[in-house]
């Protein structure tokens, strides 16, 4: 861990971060630019699919990815999102990401997998979210609007003042985000390192919480796994699944929150009480 011992918090953006969670942007789960080009299957995406499914990162996701997800790739470089690919910085059953060049230096790339086994638990996640209202069963548009759903809430939380990695672009079930630490320099899990200073870290983590709840959102998954360290940053990642307050499983996920966040801290030698830890995350805002 860096020797430093205080983790800066970052200050919300200029008119962002307060009073907003109950209107929500209209999140499109149709046909993108991508699936258009995957079925005209012009010249030169031809070309690129073929080339990106005989590179050596690729190689094994020849049965996974799909003509529209290659597609999606595609429009992202057109755009100018991604310039080259790296190796990868994880696999799962849910999503790749890979480590990519993108216009201003290393970017990730993550990537969905439209037969993705947890499919099931993403629409426990949707259903209920006034974004994705009558969405339906349809697994397609379930990885979509989650893709989509990650970039937005990416979106919102750094708007809100909440270290999370910058979003950058999305197609379809493709996410260009940030890259927080490079492969070589792997940022680590709050799990994986000795807090040298568990107090401060704390402080940070419960106002990050709070600024959260008061952009309209709850992670739903959060933990020591999903908080990482770098350059003495604490990051909050793998917002996928967060949900906005008004769903109705929105308490019991704070409560699950504020339980894993107090049961780790409670290990690093700090009282604390998880129900203490709700009250002032969801304390109201000084007019």
């Amino acid at each position: 861990m860096s020797d430093r011992e205080e983790y800066g918090l970052l200050n919300p953006e200029e008119g962002e971060g307060e009073d907003f969670g109950d209107e929500w942007e209209e999140i499109d789960v149709s046909d993108t630019e991508a699936d258009r080009i995957a079925r005209k299957r012009d010249r030169e995406f031809a070309e690129f699919r073929k080339r990106l499914k005989d590179a050596d990162q690729f190689k094994v996701e020849q049965s996974v990815f799909d003509d529209a997800t290659f597609a999606a790739i595609y429009k992202l470089v057109q755009d100018g999102h991604i310039e080259a690919f790296g190796g990868p910085i994880s696999t799962g059953k849910e999503a790749n990401v890979y480590e990519a060049l993108g216009e201003a230096g290393d970017v990730a790339v993550k990537i969905y997998r439209i037969n993705a086994s947890n499919f099931q638990q993403m629409r426990e996640y949707l259903e209920g979210d006034p974004r994705f209202e009558g969405i339906g069963s349809d697994k397609k548009k379930v990885v979509l609007a989650w893709t989509k759903k990650e970039f937005a809430n990416l979106r919102r939380a750094r708007s809100a003042g909440v270290r999370v990695p910058r979003p950058i672009a999305v197609e379809r079930n493709v996410l260009v985000m940030e890259l927080v630490g490079l492969v070589e320099e792997r940022a680590r899990r709050l799990a994986e390192v000795n807090v040298e200073n568990p107090e401060t870290a704390f402080e940070v983590v419960r106002e990050y919480m709070r600024r959260l709840y008061r952009a309209g959102l709850v992670h739903g998954d959060l933990s020591e796994y999903n908080l990482i360290i770098h350059d003495g940053e604490l990051v909050v990642i793998d917002l996928g699944q967060a949900a906005t307050v008004h769903h109705p499983n929105a308490d019991d996920f704070l409560d699950r929150d504020c339980r894993n966040v107090a049961a780790f801290f409670s290990r690093q030698g700090i009282d604390v009480d998880p129900a203490d830890l709700r009250a002032f995350v969801t304390e109201p805002a000084d007019d």
